[in-house]
C-alpha cells in the first residue's frame, strides 16, 4: 500500500529541489504504477468531495473524487498541476483563449481522457473542463505547485464561455465538499 505521509514528503523535497512538476511528475507516476495502492491508502470513496492531504504555499496535494456524470466548467490554475486517477475516469477538454476577444472568450483545443492508473501533467498556463463521464465515482490525486485554495484564478461561463473570477466556494460545493 501507498504510504500517503511519504508520498507528501516526497513530493515536498521534488519542489524544494526543482519548483517545476518534472520530479513532482515522476513521484506520481510511480506511486501510480499499481493504482490500487493508491486506493487502498486513501480508502473507497462513498461521496463526491475535495480532500486536502497537504496544502502550503508552494505545494497542494488533493484527493478529488468526482461525481458520476460529474463536470466542472472551463477553468484554470495558475500554477502546474500533475493529475492521477486511481478510480475511475476524468474527461478533459482544453481550452484556448480567442486572440484580442474583449470578454476573454476560450474555444475548444484539444482532449484527453484519464482512466485508472493515468498520469498527466497540466502546464501553468492550461484552461481546461473536467467530466467523469461514467456512472461511479472517480478518484484522483491532484498535485499543485501552489496553494490550490489561495491564488487568484479564471473560470469560464459554461454557456458563453466568457472569462470570470473562479468562485472556490461554487467549486466545493459541486463537490459536495
Amino acid at each position: 500500500m501507498l504510504d500517503l505521509d511519504r508520498f507528501v514528503e516526497d513530493c515536498r523535497a521534488a519542489v524544494a529541489a526543482d519548483p517545476t512538476h518534472k520530479t513532482v511528475q515522476d513521484i506520481v507516476a510511480r506511486a501510480f504504477s499499481d493504482p490500487a495502492d493508491v486506493l487502498a491508502a486513501v480508502g473507497e470513496p462513498t461521496a463526491g468531495g475535495i480532500v486536502p492531504l497537504h496544502v502550503a504555499d508552494d505545494l497542494t496535494i488533493l484527493n478529488v473524487i468526482w461525481k458520476p456524470g460529474m463536470t466542472l466548467m472551463p477553468h484554470n490554475h495558475e500554477m502546474w498541476a500533475v493529475i492521477g486517477v486511481y478510480g475511475g475516469r476524468e474527461d478533459n477538454i482544453f481550452w484556448r483563449r480567442v486572440k484580442d476577444d474583449p470578454e476573454g472568450r476560450i474555444e475548444a483545443a484539444g482532449a484527453k481522457a484519464l482512466s485508472t492508473g493515468d498520469v498527466t501533467p497540466l502546464g501553468k498556463d492550461v484552461i481546461h473542463s473536467v467530466t467523469n463521464p461514467i456512472q461511479k465515482l472517480t478518484g484522483a490525486i491532484h498535485v499543485y505547485g501552489g496553494d490550490f485554495f489561495k491564488i487568484h484564478r479564471s473560470e469560464w461561463d459554461p454557456e458563453h464561455l466568457t472569462e470570470q473570477a473562479y468562485d472556490i466556494e461554487k467549486a466545493k460545493a459541486m463537490f459536495g465538499r
